[in-house]
């Protein structure tokens, strides 16, 4: 079964609430959706198992990559 929960990432501003969501059975790919609508970052394990972004919103900050992969682990 695939999860879903709410986290936040840090950003400039402050904290940005949003929803993470598995997208692979394998717990491989991550979504991450703002609560507001304004930011989407997903991430998956490359061939060696670091955390990549592999699509989202622009801009972004690269420390998003890291917190996402910090919460769902």
């Amino acid at each position: 079964m695939r999860k879903q929960f709410e986290i936040n990432l840090t950003g400039p501003d402050g904290k940005i609430d949003g929803i993470a969501q598995q997208l692979s059975d394998d717990r491989s790919v991550w979504e991450f959706k703002s609560i507001a609508g304004d930011l989407q970052l997903v991430i998956a394990k490359d061939e060696t198992g670091n955390w990549e972004r592999i699509s989202g919103t622009e801009p972004y900050l690269s420390s998003w990559i890291d917190e996402l992969a910090d919460q769902v682990a």
